[in-house]
């Protein structure tokens, strides 16, 4: 099996891209699965074929999904939030705030992350494409399971036996307010279950990469460079950078020429700042993309010279480590010398200078406020430390 993430920021046109990759698959004679997780779905739309929260057939070999983070929410955390809402009521905030409340931040994402395993475990699919919400913050909370399997394993078991004694003295001393019985209890940690495995799944690189969708657009280069430093730092592999709605050389006369020269400006930055890792580049097409004809152009023009399922890069370019109690930041620079290398930092961006070559790299946020103390340059790998925070 193949599961390809596409991430990228609100706009960019990642579903789209990830529509167009499903449908040329598909054409191929693959039984590929796009699936979208973004709230705000648009996947029917870039189809024109309405979709469901289980698998509806649109052409030969393709289906689709639009998840229904309600549904899937109630599924996963029914029980807890059926314990919850009656804490709310012993509480007298029996109102539509605490209804929201009763779901934290970012967990129907994470509900509808769920759905990848499903299918993964299916085996009906030979390629599932995923249509993730808006940037690599989403897939941040794939990195949740390492967590809660230490709490797991460590503190849960202890929680639960102190629950179920305290359970019958809580109601008393507190007049009503019922903590949680075994069902809920046992629903937490089957989705903490459920995390982990999804987690092991989706970290078998062998079978899963992320591909970034970006516009040349400065805020979106930014972002885009940001969210794949995230990436690595959370193991996930990124095979490719698909660059969406350049203008062709026929708008570079006239009312945006400006647009066409600053585009071209950052293709180049684009490249400086993610080679050697594949950049597929999609023109702005002339009529809007919706329907499986424009989506076929649209694939026509970003895997013309690459095969739309392969892993199209293996390996990292980039990683974070915590080492002898420092955080390093460690770059591949093939093909350069030591002498060749500088680096400099204003805020929390950096600027590699290789060679005639230069690098930009937006620090995520472990490494903001946290100066530069050093660097070394050993077997093609740039290491730079970073020292404590300023604030």
């Amino acid at each position: 099996m193949r599961v390809i993430l596409y991430t990228g920021k609100g706009g960019v046109g990642k579903t789209s891209i990830a529509a167009a990759t499903g449908l040329r698959l598909a054409e191929e004679g693959k039984c590929t699965l796009v699936l979208s997780t973004d709230t705000a779905h648009s996947l029917s739309d870039s189809f024109n074929h309405p979709l469901k929260n289980d698998p509806v057939p649109i052409s030969d070999h393709l289906w689709g999904v639009e998840v229904n983070p309600l549904k899937e929410t109630e599924k996963n955390w029914g029980a807890v939030q059926k314990w919850f809402q009656g804490v709310m009521e012993w509480a007298d905030l029996d109102d539509i705030t605490s209804e929201e409340m009763i779901v934290f931040p970012g967990m129907e994402e994470l509900f509808s992350l769920l759905k990848i395993k499903q299918y993964m475990k299916s085996s009906t699919f030979d390629t599932i494409i995923v249509d993730c919400a808006p940037t690599g913050e989403t897939l941040r909370l794939l990195s949740y399971p390492n967590l809660l399997k230490w709490w797991l394993e460590k503190i849960f078991p202890y929680e639960k036996q102190l629950v179920k004694v305290m359970r019958p003295v809580a109601k008393t001393v507190t007049g009503g307010l019922e903590l949680p019985n075994p069902q809920t209890m046992d629903s937490i940690e089957q989705l903490g279950r459920e995390l982990e495995e999804m987690h092991r799944l989706i970290f078998q690189s062998d079978m899963t990469s992320v591909r970034i969708v970006i516009n040349p657009e400065k805020m979106v280069i930014s972002e885009a460079r940001r969210s794949f430093t995230y990436l690595n730092f959370f193991g996930f592999r990124t095979d490719a950078i698909v660059v969406n709605k350049i203008f062709p050389e026929e708008a570079g006369m006239g009312y945006f020429q400006g647009w066409h020269t600053k585009q071209n400006e950052y293709l180049q930055e684009i490249k400086a700042s993610f080679s050697p890792i594949p950049i597929l580049n999609v023109p702005f097409m002339q009529n809007e993309v919706t329907g499986l004809p424009s989506l076929n152009r649209v694939a026509d023009e970003a895997f013309a010279h690459v095969d739309a399922g392969s892993v199209l890069y293996k390996g990292m370019i980039e990683e974070i480590k915590w080492e002898q109690g420092k955080y390093v930041l460690k770059l591949i620079l093939p093909f350069i010398t030591k002498d060749e290398v500088n680096v400099l930092q204003r805020g929390d961006e950096l600027t590699i200078l290789a060679g005639n070559h230069k690098r930009k790299v937006t620090l995520p946020r472990v490494l903001m406020g946290r100066p530069v103390t050093g660097a070394r340059f050993v077997h093609q790998k740039l290491n730079i430390y970073f020292g404590d925070r300023r604030f």
